[in-house]
């Protein structure tokens, strides 16, 4: 029988949980005990699909196709295994299934509640993850308090009572400011957010404190007797520039040891290879042996958390070179901006100190032709490109422009009417009118081209790979492309769709349909990613 762990969060949002919940899912698995993880989102969106990266961030996507919350991405490559549209649900989802039940009868005429039809659907998806695992992790979105995320807090304190209490655990995680010009540490919030807790039904077994340094005894002693919790229940989590090192600071304070105690897990030893190689693969990227400057072309960069996938793809591939990875952000609309007002004499001020760029994938024609300067200067100068979805047709349209001297090509995306549409809508979407997961998602398989950069980083021929797209590649210009040095590495056989373009006479020049970022995992770095920086090197 399955145990549960539900990590709830408190007194501000973005304090982490989903690191915390994913840190904690590598410690069991280190433990030996199989972990699935489940995210709820409260928000009444059916999924992240439709929202601005501004609003939520990346979206990320899983092997089925799934467009999720990024946390699924911590999941995935903490734990190291691939998740499906079962991980992630929103309150959107659960209202939708139950008013769909409700239209079918299901409920007999039934008055249609908060309790207990929403709770009992709640509840019917954390079970269903269940299955053959030791533990179901179970994150909950938003911060105690949110009128939200309150079904989803009486669920769990439901699932408690059904369960039995030795087999849920609840974690809290929350914020103790540090106030400087009193020197001291605060833990009224979380004495407050606990007892909101506690409101609703629930009493934290163990509490995570979030802190910029570390918690003197006397603060954890007062949380412990305020919160009604053990001394030793109170674990800090201290701010750290590596991620990475969080599920290590966890350990050191036995977190692991206490959730197998509460919980009665029996711990195996299959897991201690995988927690030295953790250690490995920390101390690399902890002692860099040299350095690259990447710059990342794109247009949220104001918000980091759009490209996260990205970023730590390009850290699992330093980790494992044992090289210090120095990003370079550039914002597309600037770039853009410059270029018109300044000529392309400028692109040299913005990348003259780069030795790789990066175009990440978007939506949409805003500093498009920003990241088309900056793949045209990446190409000019030999410099190793790698792009990303968005990446790989602004790199077709830029060759398109100033190799084959088509000057008015581009995506029907950004100019429907353009007269050589390199890039175009394929007639299966266009007769598409709801947004939501209409797109090319999930896996694809992709077929690669001997003798190519493609192929020499994967070594296989066949791959699969995660996709998040609507336009694709024009083969009505494959051959002309073709033709004057661009050599088309990797194709979707069955549609014909070009997956993955390269260039002729070019140290690195690879981009991509799909989003191998989504694949690459801390002990298990993305070939093209691993590719891109010995080619920067």
């Amino acid at each position: 029988m399955a145990k549960y762990v539900v990590i709830t969060g408190g007194v501000v949002s973005s304090l982490g949980k989903g690191i915390a919940t994913a840190s904690i899912g590598l410690l069991l698995k280190t433990q030996g005990l199989s972990v699935n993880p489940l995210k709820f989102d409260p928000y009444i969106n059916v999924d992240p699909g439709t929202m601005n990266p501004y609003q939520h961030g990346e979206v990320f996507v899983t092997e089925d196709g799934a467009e999720t919350d990024l946390d699924l991405g911590h999941y995935e490559r903490f734990l190291d295994i691939n998740l499906s549209k079962e991980n992630n649900v929103t309150a959107g989802q659960i209202y939708l299934s139950v008013i769909e039940k409700e239209r079918e009868g299901i409920f007999l005429g039934g008055t249609i509640q908060v309790v207990p039809h929403i709770t009992n659907e709640i509840k019917e998806r954390v079970r269903k993850i269940a299955n053959e695992h030791d533990v179901v992790l179970v994150e909950i979105g938003g911060t105690v308090g949110d009128i939200e995320s309150l079904p989803f807090l009486e669920a769990m304190r439901q699932l408690r009572l059904e369960e039995g209490r030795d087999n849920v655990l609840y974690i809290h995680l929350t914020l103790v400011p540090f106030i400087k010009s009193a020197n001291e540490f605060k833990t009224k919030p979380t004495q407050h957010s606990v007892n909101e807790l506690r409101r609703i039904g629930i009493q934290p077994d163990i509490i995570l404190c979030r802190t910029e340094r570390p918690l003197p005894k006397e603060a954890k002693d007062k949380i412990a007797l305020f919160c009604n919790v053990s001394k030793e229940s109170v674990i800090e989590g201290i701010d750290t520039n590596n991620i990475y090192k969080i599920p290590l600071i966890f350990k050191e304070q036995r977190l692991d040891w206490l959730i197998c105690q509460y919980l009665s897990l029996k711990r195996k030893e299959s897991g201690l290879k995988t927690w030295q190689a953790w250690l490995d693969f920390v101390n690399r990227l902890e002692n860099p042996q040299k350095e690259v400057r990447i710059a990342i072309v794109g247009k949220y960069t104001s918000l980091r958390d759009a490209y996260k996938s990205v970023i730590e793809a390009i850290n699992h591939a330093c980790g494992y070179l044992s090289i210090r990875p120095n990003i370079k952000w550039i914002e597309a609309t600037d770039l853009e901006e410059e270029v018109k007002k300044k000529g392309k004499e400028v692109l040299k001020d913005y990348f003259s100190d780069i030795t790789g760029i990066i175009v990440p994938g978007g939506f949409g024609v805003r500093g498009i032709e920003g990241k088309i300067s900056a793949i045209e200067y990446a190409r000019e100068n030999n410099i190793p490109f790698l792009g990303l979805c968005v990446g790989l047709q602004c790199a077709v349209i830029e060759f398109s422009r100033n190799v084959l001297g088509l000057k008015d090509a581009h995506s029907q995306e950004f100019a429907p009417n353009a007269k050589h549409p390199v890039i175009h809508l394929l007639e299966s979407q266009r007769e598409i009118k709801k947004k939501g997961g209409t797109m090319r998602l999930g896996a694809y398989p992709c077929l690669l081209k001997e003798d190519t950069i493609a192929f020499k980083a994967y070594q296989v021929k066949k791959i699969y790979e995660r996709h998040r797209h609507r336009y694709e590649v024009n083969n009505k210009y494959l051959e002309l492309l073709e033709k004057n040095g661009m050599v088309i590495s990797g194709i979707y056989e069955k549609e014909n769709l070009v997956e993955i373009i390269e260039l002729k006479d070019h140290p690195f020049f690879v981009a991509t349909q799909f989003h191998p970022e989504f694949k690459s995992r801390p002990l298990r770095p993305h070939p093209l990613f691993l590719a891109f920086l010995k080619a920067c090197l």
